[in-house]
């Protein structure tokens, strides 16, 4: 199948625990998703409590099963407690 091209996907993924470091997370979260996607950029977004979730913007191949992969791929890792997709859009073909 020929690719469409790139797109971005936003997702908001909070840790398991308030000791989780959003950084060790995030280390985490980019080992597990090398085969379907790197990452562009994050942020950490205070909660409450001293919880903090990862907003990660991720570069992915636009084909079949859409965010699928990713979702499955940031899902299986240890120390995340949930994501949600944010948002996703069009990569723009400048860097």
């Amino acid at each position: 199948m020929e690719s469409l091209g790139n797109i971005i996907v936003r997702v908001k993924i909070l840790p398991e625990s308030i000791e989780t470091k959003p950084e060790e997370l995030l280390n985490k979260v980019e080992k597990s998703i090398t085969k379907v996607a790197s990452v562009q950029r994050h942020a950490v977004e205070p909660i409450a409590f001293g919880l903090n979730a990862l907003i990660v913007d991720f570069r992915i191949e636009d084909a079949e099963g859409g965010t699928d992969p990713l979702e499955e791929a940031i899902s299986k890792v240890e120390g995340v407690g949930s994501m949600e997709v944010l948002g996703v859009s069009r990569a723009s073909t400048k860097l």
